[in-house]
């Protein structure tokens, strides 16, 4: 059975109710505080679902991506983002740079502190990888 929210107009209270579609139509809503029949249906947050293709297409919007070699955080946001949507785990590694990102060190730094990165099992490229 679907939940409608509700807010009363007479006590300002908030409330939900579970009921049919039939009884939806049907029924008269009043407020289980103070049983005014003066209420107001809230919409609540809506989802909407995306294909695979769909969100890898947003998240290659050459707009998203401007400004990322500026701003260390936000290219750790992006990438987290991405490794999400990708919903495969890209090991420590890759962890270990996103961190490193978020706290605000920049690409050249986390290269100096981890001069390995990426050598060995195709990891992350080479020094031109960020």
């Amino acid at each position: 059975m679907p939940t409608y929210t509700y807010q009363c107009l007479g006590c300002k209270k908030r409330f939900e109710i579970f009921m049919t579609y039939e009884e939806y139509d049907n029924q008269t809503v009043k407020c289980p505080h103070c049983q005014s029949e003066e209420v107001r249906r809230r919409i609540g947050r809506i989802r909407i679902a995306k294909s695979e293709d769909s969100r890898l297409d947003d998240l290659a919007d050459p707009s998203a991506l401007a400004g990322l070699e500026d701003d260390p955080q936000a290219m750790g946001r992006m990438m987290r983002k991405m490794s999400r949507e990708m919903g495969e785990d890209l090991g420590p590694e890759f962890d270990e740079v996103v961190d490193r990102l978020e706290s605000g060190q920049s690409p050249e730094e986390i290269e100096e502190a981890l001069p390995d990165l990426g050598e060995g099992d195709g990891g992350f490229g080479g020094p031109d990888a960020f």
